[in-house]
């Protein structure tokens, strides 16, 4: 990884000791072999400084104690499934947490999915709709197929998907996928994002994303009206 010294990212208490001694651990600095900043690899063993100190040194500025506290439970729960956590996941992860999510009609709960060869892909999701948990399951093409259908089951939005695409959000095998989804309805159209290091989780949080936006947006045309 692009540390600049002999960080070991699976080590919590080092870290912690690189953030209060540099000079102690690192025989070079980043600045020496042309790094603008030390890019410190984060894992599931970073404790809650060493996610504090690398927000600090990405610009990021958290309201309050309790967004902070959210972000690092975000980040604690990807480092369970992602064994290096890159500057990119953090800065998807608080970005995503930074968006109020108290007005959104709808919040992804948990996925699985069944795919053998030979068979059509199934996805059974949970999600909420107006605080409560809905179950729904659908077959479809492929995982994320069968995923959407399950919440249209429910949902009947009766939009069109007209933009689904793919980024992967740092640059290793193990990375978060970025999916963004564009949904349009009556010549309404909204973008929704949604990140996780699971394909199919992180296109149906976009859809969920999509369809909140949507929601948000025919009540302001209601109003008006």
């Amino acid at each position: 990884h692009k540390s600049g010294g002999l960080t070991d990212h699976a080590a919590g208490i080092h870290q912690d000791g690189v953030l209060k001694a540099r000079d102690t651990y690192e025989i070079m600095r980043a600045e020496d072999v042309g790094w603008s900043a030390n890019k410190i690899v984060l894992g599931k063993l970073s404790g809650r400084n060493a996610f504090k100190q690398r927000l600090q040194e990405l610009g990021v500025e958290l309201e309050s104690e309790a967004e902070t506290n959210a972000a690092f439970a975000r980040f604690k729960e990807l480092a369970d499934r992602k064994s290096e956590i890159f500057d990119e996941d953090i800065l998807a992860l608080v970005s995503e947490e930074s968006v109020s999510h108290e007005d959104d009609v709808f919040g992804f709960v948990k996925l699985s999915q069944h795919s053998e060869t030979g068979e059509q892909p199934h996805a059974a999701i949970v999600f909420t709709h107006d605080g409560k948990e809905v179950s729904c399951e659908s077959a479809g093409n492929g995982p994320v197929d069968a995923s959407l259908k399950a919440i249209e089951k429910h949902v009947q939005s009766g939009a069109e998907m007209v933009l689904y695409s793919v980024n992967a959000i740092s640059g290793s095998t193990e990375s978060q996928g970025e999916v963004t989804v564009r949904l349009q309805n009556n010549g309404r159209i909204v973008n929704g994002v949604g990140s996780d290091p699971d394909i199919v989780v992180a296109s149906a949080k976009a859809y969920l994303s999509a369809l909140n936006k949507l929601q948000s947006k025919a009540e302001r045309v209601a109003a008006q009206g």
